[in-house]
């Protein structure tokens, strides 16, 4: 479950980085130096980026984006040069994970990884190599302030007054909340479709090493990762852990950029892979990817499978939690009984809209204990349709929050209420003995921070 408040991380995740946002800015911004924070410089073209991402997003400002952004920006400044200071460090696999937290956020609100890539004009592969510094420095700046704050604790009683004086209109509203469980059955896809995929991936072979057709053009006219088909199949440079393992043990191993690939199965489908570059620990390959098809028949018939699991579990021949530890295709859920994870959350609880569209559509309509009848829908992580049965598993309807119901979410409010007010002294303090300029032509503003502009 979302927490009401969330402990507010300064940390500017501007999709400007991965749209066009960035040209419009450099294209119709003359740059400028804005504001200095230590020895780091904030441009123009800077304010301009996050303020048009923002618009994407729909953010709206408290106050002048020109004076709000700088502000947040030269926060985030204050926590970086700290972070240096204290030798705060930030491991590759943290980057990784909250890379893919956050592409899964885009995947989830355009609609599929294919849309992503469109609206964006980039592999999923370049998108997520963009957001690693942003990743990189966001996860500093959290981690620095984990440590400014260090273990705060509040007891019952203070949560408690904190409640009895909060006015009736700003007590908290908690929407509503499910758990939902899921069995999930990747339709059998025949051999002969199996095997005419890999047959036109031996024909590219074939056509590249004599020297027909380029591997980059066969790329674009035939492979189904539209995004890299686009470029020729180019990825992009890439570490081995942002890469699924089976391509990942086979790219790594190329050493001949004449050469092409042995035929490499993943989770996305059937691959080739031509080596363009090392450098490092990093590598740039281009690929092309088939995707074997599922016919109607086959989706049906793992669809009638599951409904078939389905009566089984009602007429009480074993449980939804036995069938989804034994049954399940889903390998993220299965190992706990099918009950689907919040990535946002990192617990079992979803408000309606962060679930799947196909699922939430399901479960909107169920009553706690229930089990759907079997429906399709698109696994986000590879983009397969998929047959699915969920089981709903707990339902809290939106409400005001009360301490006996509500007293863990409570308990964070003031929490957070605490961390801010020890931050937001810290941020005070910083600016004193940071050194701070910023354009005259910027000064008018009413910052959150008063010290920015130093008194002659």
């Amino acid at each position: 479950m979302k927490k009401f408040v969330n402990f507010k991380f300064v940390v500017l995740f501007a999709l400007a980085l991965i749209a066009n946002v960035a040209s419009y800015a450099q294209d119709n911004v003359i740059d400028e130096v804005v504001w200095v924070v230590g020895d780091e410089a904030i441009l123009k073209s800077d304010v301009e980026e996050a303020r048009l991402s923002a618009l994407y997003e729909g953010r709206k400002f408290d106050g002048d984006p020109y004076c709000v952004i700088p502000e947040e920006i030269a926060v985030q400044k204050l926590y970086l040069h700290q972070a240096v200071l204290d030798s705060i460090e930030v491991s590759e696999s943290e980057v990784v994970q909250r890379v893919d937290m956050m592409t899964n956020n885009y995947i989830q609100a355009i609609g599929s990884r294919e849309k992503m890539e469109e609206y964006f004009n980039k592999t999923s592969t370049q998108i997520r190599e963009t957001l690693r510094d942003n990743a990189r420095q966001g996860l500093t700046v959290q981690k620095m302030q984990q440590k400014l704050v260090g273990e705060i604790k509040v007891t019952p009683a203070e949560v408690r007054r904190y409640f009895k004086d909060l006015p009736q209109d700003s007590i908290p509203y908690v929407p509503t909340q499910v758990e939902v469980q899921i069995i999930t059955q990747q339709p059998k896809i025949p051999v002969s479709e199996i095997e005419d995929v890999k047959k036109r991936l031996r024909e590219y072979t074939d056509r590249i090493n004599k020297g027909e057709m380029d591997f980059s053009t066969l790329a674009l006219l035939y492979s189904e990762d539209k995004g890299s088909a686009m470029k020729g199949g180019e990825l992009g440079f890439m570490g081995k852990g942002q890469l699924v393992p089976e391509y990942a043990n086979v790219a790594f191993n190329l050493q001949d950029p004449k050469k092409v690939s042995k035929i490499v199965e993943s989770e996305f489908g059937f691959h080739i892979i031509q080596l363009i570059e090392k450098r490092g620990d990093r590598i740039n390959t281009r690929h092309i990817l088939l995707k074997p098809k599922v016919s109607d028949k086959e989706l049906g018939e793992a669809c009638a499978k599951l409904d078939s699991i389905a009566d089984d579990i009602r007429n009480d021949k074993f449980t939804f939690d036995q069938a989804a530890s034994a049954l399940s295709h889903d390998k993220d859920t299965r190992n706990n009984h099918g009950l689907m994870p919040n990535p946002n959350t990192q617990t079992s609880k979803f408000e309606m809209q962060e679930l799947p569209q196909e699922i939430a559509k399901v479960v909107d309509k169920m009553n706690v204990g229930e089990i759907s009848k079997a429906f399709t829908m698109v696994n986000e992580k590879d983009g397969k349709e998929v047959c699915a049965v969920v089981k709903l598993k707990s339902r809290i309807n939106g409400h005001k929050a009360t301490i006996t119901d509500d007293y863990q979410n409570l308990k964070e409010i003031v929490l957070d209420k605490r961390r801010e007010e020890m931050l937001q002294k810290w941020i005070l303090q910083k600016q004193k003995h940071t050194y701070v300029r910023i354009n005259p032509a910027w000064q008018h503003c009413e910052f959150k921070y008063p010290g920015w502009v130093k008194q002659e």
